[in-house]
């Protein structure tokens, strides 16, 4: 009977744990953790305002976020609508400008993956994540 007891108990928690373990290996490549990004890479905010003019500001956020406020002159170009996005940006792209791309926070992922779209399939430089995102900005507003 005390063994039928625990098998059944190490049966519920075997399911009750397939979930977890299924999503952690899908998502494996996107949890946030692991998309660190090197210091070179990063910007803050005051870091991007002394750049003046030689900035290109990228909203990485959705578009209703987007639409409902974003940094003054700033293109959206998020992963949803990357292939429809991305022909304007590079329109209104230049090798002599920096590229700052933000998403709302510090723990926001999206921008760090625009950035790295940038860089490896765009094959652009200077190319950096704004630290903190939205939010910083908001503040430093």
């Amino acid at each position: 009977m005390r063994s039928s007891l625990i098998r059944q108990l190490l049966i519920l928690a075997a399911l009750a744990l397939a979930p977890a373990v299924g999503e952690a290996i899908y998502f494996r490549d996107k949890i946030s953790w692991q998309s660190s990004i090197p210091p070179s890479e990063l910007v803050t905010v005051d870091q991007a305002r002394t750049w003046g003019g030689n900035v290109i500001w990228v909203d990485a956020r959705p578009d209703e976020e987007f639409a409902r406020d974003h940094v003054p002159g700033a293109l959206s170009l998020n992963e949803d609508r990357w292939n429809e996005l991305l022909p304007q940006f590079l329109a209104a792209w230049s090798p002599s400008k920096k590229v700052v791309v933000y998403c709302s926070s510090l723990n926001c992922n999206a921008s760090r993956e625009v950035a790295r779209r940038l860089r490896d399939e765009a094959q652009l430089k200077n190319v950096f994540v704004l630290e903190g995102g939205w939010e910083e900005w908001l503040k430093k507003k």
